[in-house]
Parts: structure tokens; sequence; C-alpha cells
């Protein structure tokens, strides 16, 4: 077979003290680094000298669980972004915000804002947040319908990509000599009202240096793909097999040409969670004593809410219930339930095994193995039309990302596979993408370089 041209993205997911829900348990660990701004400033300079594309933060606006599973609570995440670009130069910096317990306005200027500090490298992770706790949270009484949830993101987008070019590239003057800072004929106010929003004033901050925040989109779900395809840059997805990687990829990459986007435009990056040794024993010794760790009562708990089920229906030495409900009847995470229960039923996984195998990755692939062994993987699914890159999830932080940077990223660099340097200086640039023209106006006018840049770290 023939090598596919181009090269692959990697985006590193930077999660508390790593992935493994038992990560905080090893020796190794700080319990206390995921509100730790120096812990993750170290990390995103780990991922920069990888010359990753960009690093990604999650978020939800609700505490999950039982405290004593794992560390819970984090840092808002544009908020650290913004510490994040002080010590970097490159690397993208994207942040989950929720379109169902946010407005347009402060959200496309928190983005807005963002991307004026790091110098265009701010994306946003979109997503409608299932669960009914974190409604509660926020005046309402049950988790809005799965197709409102989605309705309404739809229209977030359009209302935020309205406020992002409601400032022209070229409406910030300067102009001492006549008095004029700005043209104000070069604003344009949204006057937006729909359904869920009316908007009616232009945004308080100038046009991105991006002129939008890459769009990012991680939901699988029917729903999820068709808002994807409309309207995302990235997708972080969880495939468990090359086969079903392969079908995610062609589906969503017809749904975009057939909305009239260019397939291209859309880079597709399926989880992985590398567990690295130096030889493969070494590896599964790592993996073993991580799910050794796992509190299986804790574990049970958060599998029954998935599946929309008692934890009492659950026994922890048999294979899940043969009636569960379908993904119809789910009104929170649709397609990771569905891969769960193909997952457990494709392998009949007692429910402690089924636990075991999501420790890691929470459905994501978890894939043991030398450097080499994680770098042919990688290869397989990029050279087989499964993946545009990888959404890279490290077991343990921050010493799996230094695994993966140190010993994997040379081995794809030296395959062709991945960039050596960094060319660009946007999160765009580094994922091939252009700029988006201004909606309300004919030109696409490359903004002149007026803002002052944060320190940065330099890039050895």
């Amino acid at each position: 077979m023939s090598r596919r041209p181009g090269t692959l993205h990697l985006n590193a997911f930077l999660m508390g003290v790593g992935h493994h829900e038992a990560a905080w348990r090893l020796p190794e660990s700080d319990a206390f680094a995921h509100t730790d701004v120096g812990h993750f400033q170290e990390l995103a300079r780990i991922a920069e000298r990888g010359r990753l594309d960009s690093l990604f933060l999650a978020d939800s606006p609700v505490l999950w669980n039982n405290i004593g599973r794992r560390p819970s609570g984090a840092l808002e995440p544009t908020v650290l972004l913004t510490a994040l670009a002080g010590v970097t130069q490159h690397i993208g910096l994207i942040a989950t915000a929720s379109t169902t317990y946010n407005e347009p306005f402060n959200l496309a200027r928190r983005f807005a804002s963002v991307d004026h500090v790091s110098g265009g490298r701010a994306g946003w992770n979109i997503v409608t947040t299932a669960g009914a706790d974190a409604a509660r949270n926020f005046n309402l009484d049950d988790l809005p319908a799965h197709r409102d949830r989605y309705e309404r993101a739809a229209e977030f987008i359009e209302v935020s990509r309205k406020l992002w070019d409601s400032w022209a590239d070229d409406a910030a003057l300067g102009d001492k000599a006549a008095g004029v800072w700005g043209d104000q004929n070069r604003i344009f106010p949204p006057r937006h009202a729909g359904r869920h929003f009316k908007v009616a004033g232009a945004l308080n901050v100038p046009r991105p240096p991006q002129g939008y925040p890459l769009l990012v989109q991680a939901g699988s779900s029917e729903d999820g793909k068709e808002l994807a395809a409309r309207y995302a840059e990235a997708v972080f997805t969880a495939q468990q097999t090359l086969a079903e990687a392969q079908a995610f990829y062609t589906d969503l990459k017809a749904r975009t040409a057939a909305l009239g986007r260019d397939p291209d435009g859309i880079k597709i990056l399926p989880g992985i969670v590398p567990v690295l040794g130096a030889t493969e024993a070494e590896a599964h010794a790592l993996a073993d004593e991580l799910d050794r760790l796992i509190v299986p009562e804790y574990a049970k708990r958060q599998l029954a809410t998935t599946l929309g089920i008692s934890p009492d229906d659950l026994d922890l030495d048999r294979e899940l219930p043969a009636e569960l409900p379908d993904e119809e009847q789910i009104e929170g995470a649709k397609s990771r339930r569905t891969l769960i229960v193909t997952l457990a039923r494709r392998e009949r996984l007692t429910v402690r095994q089924l636990i075991g195998r999501l420790g890691g990755g929470r459905g994501h692939r978890t894939f043991a193995g030398t450097p080499e062994q994680v770098a042919d993987a990688i290869e397989d699914w990029w050279d087989n039309g499964a993946a545009d890159g990888f959404n890279v999830m490290p077991p343990v932080l921050p010493s799996g990302l230094v695994a993966f940077v140190d010993h994997v990223v040379p081995i794809l660099q030296r395959r062709g596979l991945f960039r050596t340097e960094y060319t660009g200086r946007t999160l765009r640039d580094n994922y091939g993408l252009a700029r988006p023209a201004n909606q309300f106006t004919a030109d696409a006018v490359e903004p002149p370089s007026r803002s002052r840049r944060l320190p940065a770290a330099s890039v050895s």
C-alpha cells in the first residue's frame, strides 16, 4: 500500500495527573497537581517541545462523581489557557465550553480574548453537556432534550461567528494625524433574533487574529455528527477498532462534503491512551498496576450512570445485563453509551473487566506497548483512512507525555509522518486550515500585527 500523502496532527489532551483514573495513586504522582498552574505550564512546554499541534483542556459545569474516586474539581480552562499562552509560542490552546450553560456574547468574547492574548492560538471545543446534575446548577430541573441541546448549539455557533465578525479586520485605524482611532462604519452589530438567543450589539473586542478560534467538536451521536459536519474544523472521537474508526471517518467526511464543505477542512482525531514501556512487558506491567489501583465500586457507579441503570443491576463478575436502555432512551452521552455496550458485548467482558478497559480512557482506545509499537498503531490508522491525527491521552502525567514526546514523536518524524519544526504562527496554521473571511465584508484582510505579545518560552 502506498504511503498516504501529508502528515498527521497530534493533540495533547491534558487531564490532571493523567487519564487513568488511578494515576493519582502512583508514588510518582502529585495528587493535588490538577489545580497547580505550574503543573500545566510544564505540560504545555513538554507538548510544544514535541511540536504537537495543540493541547486541550476538558471541562464540565458540574462536580462529577464522588470526590473519593480521583482528584476532583478543575480550574476554569480559558483562564488557564492564558497562563499557558505566556510560556509557549507555537502550540494551539483548546478549551471546552458548553453551549447549553453559557451565552454567546460572553463566550465569544472570552475566546476572542484568548486568541488575542496567545497571538492566534485559541480553539473552542464545543459541547452540549450531558447530565441532569449540570442542569440543576443553571436554574433547570432536568437536562434539556438531546435534540434541543444540539439545536441550541447550532444557533450558538452562528451567533458567535456573527460576533467575531462584528468588527471588520481593518476597523481599527489608529490614525493619530486625523484623530480617528477606528472606523465606525466597519462595525457590524449582529442584531440576531432566533429561537434561543437575541443578541443586538457588536462584540466589545476586535476580531480575533484567527478570524474565529479553531472550532472543535467531540460528540459522535447522529446529532453530534451533523453539528460537526456543518461547523467543526477538528473532531475528537472515541473509536475502539480500525473498522469502526474507518466507518466514522468515511461517514463524517461524506456528511461534510454533502454540506458543500471541503472534507479536508475537518480533521478527525480519535483518542489514544498510550501506555508506554521500554519493552512490551514493561508497558503491560504499568497497565496492570494502574488497573489494580482502580476502586471498582466507584467505577461501577459511573458505568451505571452512563448506561442509564442502577448500580445494583451490575455484578462485577458477570457480563452486562441482557436488557439495557437503548441509545434512543439515553439523553446524555448517547454515542459513548453505545461504544461501551458494543465493546462489552463484542469481547464478552465482565463488568470488572469492562471497568478495567474504561479506566484509562473512558472508551477511548488504550494501547500498551513500546514506542515503536505505538508508532506502528498510529501509522496503521493514518495509512488506512481512519484518522487525520490523534488526540493523545497520556495515562499518567507528566511521565506519559514525556515518554510520548521523547520516544514516539521522533519515530513518527523519522518516518515522515510528523513535523520536525513549526512552520506557522497560529493554531489554524498548525492544522493547515485557512483563516475564515468576514461574513459581513467582501474582503478578507489579514489584520496588521499591532498587539503586544506575552513573553514566551523558546522552543529548543
